[in-house]
Order: structure tokens, then sequence, then C-alpha cells
């Protein structure tokens, strides 16, 4: 257990590190807009789902903290969960082509695919731009935007910063807990949280 709060904690220290230079969504401003093109070749656009919650989760299949909560099938339940309540779940990947463990977006949309996740739709940001827009750091790496466009959530997947699946049923799941609220009108008593993960591989541009 230490020693993964070690891990988790080393990750996010080098995360941090790499990604000072990146700008920061705020909570409670309107969230950035952007528009990427998901694994099948078309150009998916924030604007698109206007009045309509969007959740974005960073992903990078070869990081072992992206695996615990998929391996675990607990990222799939919190997709699901949400898609089931009609919110937009976008998964975004925005590890640079160079990186050793860049998927081809074929290959991404296999590996969701192969995880039955239940994503709107995953996205190929190779190059860096939405990731930079929302200041992401870490796989996983998790923003909620409301019906009117306003950041009401950005941090971590859940309270348990570590790569160990279980630990997961004792954590609270952040992303269940701003939906609801947000979804019922209330304001999200935890707006913001330390994200922890892999840092994100950005390009150099």
């Amino acid at each position: 257990m230490k020693h993964a709060l070690l891990t988790a904690a080393l990750f996010t220290s080098l995360a941090l590190a790499s990604a000072s230079a990146l700008a920061n969504a705020t909570v409670g401003q309107p969230a950035p807009a952007f528009s990427a093109v998901d694994t099948s070749g078309k150009t998916v656009s924030l604007a698109d789902f206007k009045g309509r919650h969007v959740v974005l989760e960073w992903v990078n299949p070869g990081c072992p903290f992206v695996r615990k909560h998929y391996d675990s099938a607990n990222m799939q339940a919190t997709q699901k969960g949400a898609t089931d309540k009609g919110v937009v779940w976008l998964a975004i990947n925005t590890t640079a082509t160079d990186a050793g463990d860049y998927l081809k977006p074929a290959a991404m949309a296999e590996w969701m695919s192969k995880q039955r996740a239940a994503a709107s739709a995953t996205l190929m940001d190779s190059d860096g731009k939405v990731g930079r827009a929302y200041g992401a750091r870490t796989t996983p790496h998790m923003y909620v935007i409301n019906a009117k466009g306003t950041l009401v959530y950005a941090g971590a997947i859940d309270s348990k910063a570590s790569a160990n699946p279980a630990d997961i049923p004792s954590s609270t799941n952040h992303i269940n807990v701003a939906l609801a609220e947000s979804l019922a009108g209330k304001p999200v008593s935890v707006a913001s949280t330390r994200p922890y993960g892999c840092s994100v591989k950005y390009s150099s541009m």
C-alpha cells in the first residue's frame, strides 16, 4: 500500500513538472472549446454537445493507473453510468506519436472495443492541443462540463491515488458524485482534486 502511494506520488510529481507550462481550464469558468478527430476519422467538437453534460477522460492504455480502472471495469462502469443518463463521455488520447506507447487510431479503437468501453467517442490528440488547453497532466485526468458549458469538476477519478485495483471499492468516485450533483442542479461539493497517474506524453511541438 505504502509503495503504491509513493509510486502514485512520483508519477503525479513528474506529471506536474512536465506540464508546468500548460494552461489550466478553470473550474467555474466556461470549458475551453476544442475540436479533435476521433478514432474513425470524424471531427468532434465540444460545441456539438451544447446543452448536455460532458465528461472528458484522458487515457493512455500503456499506463498502469489507466489499466487499474479498465482491467477492473471501474472506468467502463463509470462511463456507462454517465452515458445512461444522457451524458456525453469523450476519452482523449494525447500521447505523442513518437512515444513508445503511442497507439494509432485503429489500434486505440480496438483497445477500447476489447475493453468494452462505453465512451461516446475516443479522440486522438497527438499534437496535444486539447490537452494543453485543459492543462491535462495525468492519465487518467478527468473533467466534468455541465449543460451550460461550465467546467464544474477537474481532477482525479477517485479518492485513492494508487495503481492497485483493490483500492477502488473503498474509494469515492469523484465523477459519479460530481455528475449526480450537477445533473440535479446542485453545486458540485468537491469541484477540484489532485489528479494522479502517469504523465501525459506531450509532443515537443
